[in-house]
């Protein structure tokens, strides 16, 4: 028996946290919420902008929204897209498709027209649900897809009265809502007032069913949807409960800046801590820190996520750190690695240890985490949670023997059915049942996982993954760009940036104008934000560009 098999992490569990969980509890997701909604009825499941939503409503709600989704003839399996950021739409959306039996397919509403056109023609989506500031991208693509279902929303259309003024100033005065002209539409609120008419069937559904498909990289540029099912969720759910319960009661109050199209915070966020009671405070734009520090003003906030540079951004906040943390009881830090020096000053600043965790879209995402009880270790990506079994392996897939280095792979309940319509990736990435990361890691004594290097080519920009492949694709399509490479270099705010290397066709190509071309193709943090000109690319024998060159030539220069 190797070193991993034994399961040495379970010496370091918490008291009262379990080595397995029931992935078989519940047959399905929405089993777990039908109890949920009935078990918190009039508490608050979540907030946003000052109005709030019991979990009576999301159920009434979301069943209204289904039943108006079956009506337009969508039937179980097909699938809806979900596009926007935080808002109370959204849960009423998902829960909403669930019921009707539809596959959610979560959108990052900042997509530019070719990225989301991709995400919709790969998935077939025949419907979608997106808020007004974005619909404009969606008209440009809309012929090339199958969508033939389109609800429109606005950010103020479920704040009451306060949603008049909310949508003043987003159209008028920020003008951030461009014209479009877009078919056959139909508003959230008119959606859900047609939807209490009908009647929604209850759908049978198992565990093996797809329910989400949640794009992602991989470990190659072309996004792919990691088909997520009922068991997947449902398995994630209970591991993720069974690491915070012993350490929250119920009704405790979550902030929720991250977007919940984010594999991190649907999961956790909008799945796991709802299941438990807790109160969601959602926050539109966490970019705008007024917003987060005012929910920590208006809410005895007892929980919150979020990834290393919003921890950053907080930590050196003057009006952050007079607050009240008293209430602070767990704050997890995902995405991206949280370096110590952050999580050293929350310590201090807040009076909570922040712990961090580590995950894959393709395992719903959680596969480690820190101990909650205070034993979190600086710079480690915590413990397998319960019922997952972690490895290291060298290039020739063997096992490699405590302390030493290799890629991690991981196995559970929670790893996906596989990517969508991609059994060839599929097959490269789940081998005998264990998720092949990319990731090189190792394990100390006591079963804490480390990361020393990441999938050597995928830069990680604030917790996204960006993929060399899709920028040197964009620029590609650029007159004046002969070839060009893309990695990671070192940023304080944001992890790492994208940088290029660039050789010209033409001369007369700017740094500028190769800035301005890659925003027309590609969502912000994806744009290069350092461009550097060579006469030529480090090459191998066989011609093909080599980035980690270029990496340790940053790495030297720096």
């Amino acid at each position: 028996m190797n070193a991993y098999e034994q399961r040495p992490w379970l010496k370091s569990y918490p008291k009262d946290v379990p080595a397995n969980i029931d992935p078989t509890q519940y047959e399905t997701l929405l089993d777990l919420f039908e109890e949920t909604f009935k078990k918190y009825g009039k508490q608050p499941a979540f907030s946003n902008m000052g109005k709030s939503i019991t979990f009576e409503q999301l159920d009434k709600l979301s069943r209204n929204f289904g039943a108006y989704l079956h009506a337009r003839g969508l039937e179980p399996g097909d699938k809806i897209a979900l596009m926007m950021p935080n808002m109370l739409q959204y849960p009423i959306a998902l829960f909403g498709a669930l019921r009707a039996g539809l596959i959610v397919v979560n959108t990052n509403p900042l997509y530019t027209p070719r990225e989301m056109q991709h995400q919709f023609t790969d998935s077939g989506a025949k419907a979608i649900i997106i808020a007004e500031n974005f619909a404009s991208n969606l008209e440009k693509i809309l012929p090339n897809t199958s969508i033939k279902t389109i609800i429109l929303t606005s950010i103020g259309e479920m704040l009451g009265f306060k949603g008049l003024i909310v949508n003043f100033v987003v159209r008028k005065i920020k003008k951030m809502v461009p014209k479009f002209t877009l078919p056959n539409t139909v508003g959230f609120k008119e959606a859900l007032s047609q939807g209490a008419k009908f009647e929604l069937p209850e759908f049978e559904g198992c565990a093996d069913d797809v329910i989400s498909l949640q794009y992602t990289g991989g470990t190659t540029g072309v996004a792919k949807g990691a088909m997520l099912t009922n068991c997947n969720l449902v398995a994630n759910m209970a591991q993720i409960r069974a690491i915070v319960r012993p350490f929250i009661q119920d009704g405790e109050v979550a902030l929720s800046p991250l977007p919940l199209y984010h594999i991190f915070a649907f999961s956790v966020n909008c799945l796991a801590l709802l299941s438990m009671g807790a109160h969601n405070v959602l926050i539109t734009n966490p970019r705008d820190l007024k917003t987060v520090i005012k929910a920590f003003k208006d809410y005895p906030i007892s929980m919150m996520t979020g990834v290393n540079t919003l921890f950053n951004a907080l930590n050196h906040h003057p009006d952050f750190q007079k607050l009240d943390f008293s209430h602070l009881k767990i704050t997890i830090g995902g995405g991206t690695a949280v370096q110590r020096a952050v999580a050293e000053k929350w310590k201090q600043v807040t009076g909570c240890a922040l712990s961090e965790g580590y995950g894959m879209t393709e395992a719903s995402p959680v596969i480690t985490c820190n101990p909650l009880d205070g034993s979190t270790r600086l710079g480690s990506i915590g413990l397998p949670v319960p019922s997952t079994d972690v490895r290291i392996v060298n290039e020739a897939g063997e096992v490699v023997d405590l302390g030493e280095t290799g890629e991690i792979q991981a196995k559970g309940p929670q790893v996906m059915k596989g990517y969508y319509n991609r059994p060839e990736a599929t097959a490269e990435t789940i081998k005998d049942g264990w998720l092949c990361t990319g990731d090189i890691g190792k394990m100390d004594e006591e079963g804490f996982f480390y990361i020393v290097d990441r999938k050597k080519d995928m830069i990680l920009v604030s917790g996204f993954n960006v993929y060399p492949n899709e920028i040197e694709d964009v620029l590609a399509m650029h007159p004046k760009v002969l070839e060009s490479a893309a990695i990671g270099v070192p940023d304080a705010k944001s992890g790492e940036v994208v940088k290029v290397f660039v050789v010209k066709k033409d001369a007369s190509l700017t740094k500028d104008e190769l800035i301005a071309f890659a925003r027309e193709h590609l969502t912000g943090y994806k744009i290069p934000k350092q461009v550097e000109f060579l006469k030529e690319l480090p090459k191998s024998n066989v011609g093909k560009i080599l980035r980690r060159v270029l990496r340790d030539r940053e790495k030297s220069a720096g």
